[in-house]
């Protein structure tokens, strides 16, 4: 057994329970924000099934683009991890390209979700989706989950990039490159 692996998988199922629960929650409370929805615990109390397809079709849109955060950091694990083992160095390295993986991650996903939404009903003129979420009319609710889950699977890849775009790779020297035979 490698106890070494083990402690880094336990370390990388930690970080994607902390990205699931404060990530998501906290760009989902600035996504709602952003959009108007308005208040979360009041919809869900009042029972707006609505309001609950809205809110379920966010947080999937959001794990989507979330998720970029917990693959890119496990790159920058991998990558730091392998030459020399982890020393306490490279994981405050690692703990830095986490915070912002997942703060660039958060921002990006909710401002994305929110200028979807925002185009949307610009296209809708003659319905004001929001209100009618906030009526109980799940039609909207429905389209509009599945307009934030379409965004961030079109967007996804992107913030992919971006984010590996972010870590230190290495390079490889001219002598390294295997010409063609």
């Amino acid at each position: 057994m490698e106890s070494s692996i083990v402690l880094l998988g336990i370390a990388k199922i930690l970080f994607g329970i902390f990205v699931g629960a404060a990530g998501i929650y906290v760009s989902a409370r600035g996504l709602h924000r952003l959009i108007g929805s308005g208040s979360t615990g009041a919809q869900q109390r009042e029972g707006n099934i609505a309001f609950g397809i809205l809110q379920a079709g966010s947080l999937i849109a959001l794990g989507l683009l979330m998720q970029h955060a917990v693959m890119a950091t496990f790159s920058a694990i991998d990558l730091m991890q392998r030459p020399s083992g982890m020393s306490w160095l490279a994981a405050r390295h690692v703990l830095t390209y986490a915070s912002i993986h997942v703060v660039v991650s958060a921002i990006v996903s909710a401002l994305v979700l929110a200028l979807g939404t925002w185009l949307f009903s610009r296209l809708t003129r003659d319905v004001d989706e929001m209100e009618e979420i906030g009526k109980g009319n799940i039609a909207p609710a429905l389209v509009l989950a599945a307009v934030m889950v379409v965004l961030a699977l079109m967007t996804a890849p992107g913030l992919q990039t971006t984010l590996d775009g972010l870590l230190p790779l290495p390079t490889l020297g001219q002598g390294e490159i295997m010409a063609p035979s």
